[in-house]
């Protein structure tokens, strides 16, 4: 294992930040990426990232690792330290008011314009032309916020990985994944070992989030130059969900960890014996699908329906109730689907998305992610 340090714009004088990435098996050639509580209020993926941490040192010792493994167990040590009145608030930088997982540097019209002349109709070269493109663009990528500074680091470690696995969870969940419609081929895999209740895709959800920042690369790529030239799928990302906030324990995190490696050596990225694939819990949807059921007034909020629950359309979830005027409003799905989060607060305020279903059917367009 190789321990990697790599600073931050620091904010004012006397401060120090970095992020750590631990980097195992054979350097030099296709790599996987994974990292871990980029919304720092999000720690299940940070148990299990110290799980497989100790999993990839024994694999390394044993000399099954056939391919590079980055592991970044805190992907946001700015985030991690923002705790008020002992309510941590690792979501949004504070500074700023912008989410930790938004505004990614997108540079596939900076990175089209340098490679041009040099694409030819050898896919592998293309692919390691774009990569090395990547690299010396984000090296060169200005930064002048912490904020900034640690998009950059991050962007540059993952940015030329084969695949790219960032560990996040929702409130109160259950186990879910967002990628694209391109990479659904290699990430059922994946799905199917974590038992993901959920699988929401989209080619661009707006937002510009890390796992996105590398898959519209290459897929603008291909928009851009595919008929000219073979540019393959160079990177494929998956944001997964690892259930709720509170579901923090080693039980669950050795249960993931177990998938993400049964996953690895299905992929060959791991020598070993392939574990038998599990059924798929739920077919792949559109995240454009995605039905928010909001709260059209505040007052308590009171649930009907769990996470992990299939529901019928129009079935009840929740009810807001204003304990001044004894008022009760219902509050339904309009299509059916899997309900697959909800809020973990219970004082609804006016408009505010109370939980998530996953149906069949488009309802929604643009900008598809959450706040």
């Amino acid at each position: 294992m190789h321990h990697s340090t790599h600073d931050l714009l620091a904010p004012v004088p006397g401060i120090a930040r970095q992020i750590h990435s631990f980097h195992f098996g054979p350097r030099g050639g296709a790599k996987v990426y994974i990292q871990a509580s980029l919304h720092a209020d999000e720690l299940p993926g940070m148990l299990v990232a110290w799980h497989l941490k100790q999993q990839l040192l024994a694999l390394e010792s044993q000399g099954r690792l056939r391919r590079e493994i980055i592991l970044v167990p805190i992907a946001n040590p700015v985030g991690l330290e923002q705790v008020l009145l002992d309510a941590p608030l690792g979501r949004f930088e504070l500074q700023s008011g912008e989410n930790f997982n938004r505004n990614f540097v997108d540079l596939s019209d900076c990175i089209g314009d340098q490679v041009e002349a040099h694409l030819t109709q050898d896919p592998l070269h293309n692919v390691e032309l774009i990569r090395a493109s990547l690299r010396r663009a984000l090296d060169a990528h200005p930064v002048h916020t912490p904020l900034q500074s640690q998009r950059r680091v991050l962007q540059r470690l993952a940015c030329d990985a084969d695949m790219v696995l960032d560990l996040h969870c929702d409130f109160e969940a259950v186990e879910h994944l967002y990628t694209t419609p391109e990479a659904w081929p290699q990430v059922e895999p994946l799905a199917r070992y974590l038992g993901a209740q959920a699988s929401l895709l989209a080619t661009d959800s707006g937002g510009q989030s890390f796992d996105e920042s590398f898959t519209l690369v290459w897929w603008q790529l291909q928009q851009r130059f595919g008929k000219r030239f073979p540019i393959p799928l160079g990177s494929f990302s998956v944001t997964v969900e690892l259930r709720g906030q509170a579901d923090v324990s080693h039980e669950l995190a050795r249960q993931d960890c177990q998938a993400i490696l049964d996953f690895l050596t299905r992929a060959d990225v791991i020598e070993g014996e392939l574990t038998p694939l599990p059924a798929l819990t739920y077919p792949a949807t559109p995240l454009a699908a995605v039905e928010l059921v909001s709260a059209p007034l505040g007052g308590l909020l009171v649930f009907h329906a769990k996470p992990g629950q299939y529901l019928e359309a129009g079935q009840l979830i929740a009810e807001v109730i204003d304990p001044l005027t004894d008022r009760v409003i219902p509050l339904r799905n309009a299509q059916a689907g899997l309900l697959y989060a909800r809020t973990l607060r219970r004082m609804a305020t006016a408009g505010m998305v109370v939980a998530h279903i996953a149906g069949e059917q488009v309802c929604r367009s643009g900008y598809l992610l959450g706040a």
